[in-house]
């Protein structure tokens, strides 16, 4: 009884937030009320890579993994092994991160208003068309030699997620020339870094694409029909010092629509403390991410730092957050990892792959020494709320080889994971900043593939939490070796084998699909089970699980 007073407090003070089980809110644009979906995922479990973790050393390092009288409700969502939301005990098996193949590169900087110290910010999927939004951002001559010159935010266009196209928009003139990439909003200034599309009941279709950009403490609201014609939603700023009193750098609102806590959900770069707290930057703070919520778009809560648990102090240089797009209720972040004054380059290979330098005048000239740090990506993950799980605290993109690879600010990703084949994720990462040979390269990574639960050779098992869903047949994505193998039983909520659906009863699993129905003597019908807490227990060998659907 404790606990569950305990989840109503924790429950109340969120909607209090403006976020979650909030009634329907109105789009002040609009005049259209939306309809809101409930999230029922509000538990969330430690982080870590267990490898036969038993229930007891688990509760005992970060409490109780789940409210042992209530059930997780599934409903009939996927579900990913990103983090141990599904998992009780494990036993001879393990979460296992799989990292992205290098593919080819997509992008190149060719046009003259690029130059070398671009980033790309975001890929979406809009039908069969993808577009990516990364900015321009060269050198000119100053009095004080070269420094930064204008920066544009560009587009690109896809059919496949592979083969790209610069358009020539025509928007506005850049060096002498209409016929060129740059896309403009009706005030001039440039949009678009983290557009998205919003899934929002009801929004109307000129507000079909959205963002947050501006200069620090007057962060603006954009919205487009189309993603390339802006205009902005409102002079006023939506986002400025009263929500974040400090003066930050950079990145704008990384926003999207968020279906399953029924509000607009923004993931902005702050800094903390040693203490985790929001504070000025330098010294001895960090870059960190920062979270935001908005029942309309315009009225935002205060930026309050995310909760990482114990993970030690890094620089996040971004966020990099979005719903995945075959479960959006997890949201996915590919947060780039900046390792300040961590130089790797000598001055030799520096000049070698001719890394730039820049003057910059602001009282004094200074040179930027961009072989002073290094930076990666990392693959973190969140059901909702303030909470972030970082499963697996390494690298999710490495470097790589060559030194190009180890410059200040590259290896950066885009928001956004696409699906580009049947089987395929596709993720964009920049590479090479501040060189000339500045490119986008993608990435490919298995449907639903971040995660796995994995079995070695030496055969294991995972017993679920207790849990409730909807359907009639269970679908799991899975690979297994030419001797690996899977079999799932049922349990009742209390451990015991469910007659007709038993380990025993399953048929062995063996292959590699990403939709197999599981059936148990021939018959695939769940039916009988609706409602009712059960376990799922999973007895592997060779074998990687990476995620699961109960279906109608």
């Amino acid at each position: 009884m404790r606990l569950f007073q305990v989840s109503l407090f924790c429950s109340s003070i969120f909607l209090l937030m403006g976020c979650s089980k909030n009634p329907p809110q109105p789009d002040p644009t609009s005049g259209e009320t939306q309809n809101t979906p409930s999230n029922s995922n509000e538990v969330l479990v430690e982080r870590g890579d267990p490898t036969t973790e038993k229930k007891s050393e688990v509760e005992k390092q970060n409490g109780p993994l789940s409210l042992r009288e209530d059930s997780l409700n599934l409903g009939s969502r996927r579900e990913l092994f990103v983090d141990h939301y599904l998992i009780d005990t494990l036993d001879g098996v393990r979460l296992e991160l799989h990292r992205p193949q290098p593919a080819e590169v997509v992008l190149r900087a060719d046009r003259p208003w690029e130059g070398a110290f671009n980033y790309g910010h975001a890929v979406i999927q809009d039908g069969p068309m993808y577009r990516i939004y990364y900015r321009g951002f060269g050198l000119v001559d100053g009095p004080n030699g070269k420094t930064f010159g204008q920066s544009f935010m560009c587009g690109a266009e896809s059919r496949d997620g592979i083969h790209w196209a610069k358009p020539d928009w025509g928007l506005t003139e850049v060096m002498g020339t209409r016929q060129n990439n740059v896309i403009v909003s009706a005030e001039g200034d440039n949009v678009g870094a983290y557009a998205f599309i919003d899934k929002r009941p009801g929004t109307p279709a000129d507000h079909r694409y959205k963002t947050i950009e501006g200069q620090p403490g007057a962060r603006r609201a954009y919205v487009s029909p189309d993603g390339i014609h802006w205009r902005r939603l409102q002079d006023k700023p939506v986002i400025d010092k009263t929500h974040y009193p400090y003066a930050s750098d950079g990145e704008g609102a990384n926003a999207f629509w968020s279906e399953s806590e029924g509000c607009y959900v923004g993931y902005y770069r702050v800094w903390v403390g040693p203490d985790r707290q929001l504070t000025k930057s330098g010294g001895d703070s960090y870059r960190w991410i920062g979270r935001c919520t908005s029942p309309d778009f315009v009225n935002w809560t205060k930026v309050e730092p995310v909760d990482f648990g114990e993970l030690p102090l890094e620089h996040y240089y971004n966020q990099r957050m979005q719903p995945y797009l075959r479960a959006p209720h997890i949201y996915v972040g590919l947060p780039a990892r900046f390792m300040l004054g961590r130089r790797v380059l000598t001055d030799e290979q520096s000049a070698a792959i001719g890394v730039a330098t820049a003057v910059f005048k602001r009282g004094k000239s200074y040179k930027n020494d961009y072989t002073a740090d290094c930076s990666d990506g990392l693959l973190v993950t969140s059901r909702g709320g303030n909470r972030m799980d970082r499963t697996f605290p390494e690298a999710f993109i490495r470097p790589g080889l060559g030194p190009e690879h180890w410059v200040s600010r590259t290896n950066y990703p885009l928001r956004g994971v696409v699906q580009t084949g049947p089987a395929e994720l596709s993720i964009y990462v920049n590479r090479c900043y501040a060189q000339d040979t500045w490119h986008i390269q993608r990435f490919t990574l298995r449907l639903d593939g971040f995660i796995s639960l994995h079995a070695p050779y030496q055969a294991g098992e995972m017993v679920t939490k207790p849990v409730v869903f909807k359907g009639n047949k269970l679908e799991i994505n899975f690979s297994t070796s030419a001797a690996g193998h899977i079999r799932i039983g049922f349990q009742t909520a209390d451990g015991s084998p469910l007659e007709g659906y038993s380990v025993d009863a399953c048929d062995e699993l063996i292959g590699d699909e990403l939709d197999r129905i599981v059936t148990w003597n021939g018959s695939s019908d769940v039916s009988s089970l609706v409602g009712k807490p059960i376990r799922m227990r999973f007895v592997m060998k060779e074998a990687d699980v990476y995620a699961l659907q109960f279906r109608e």
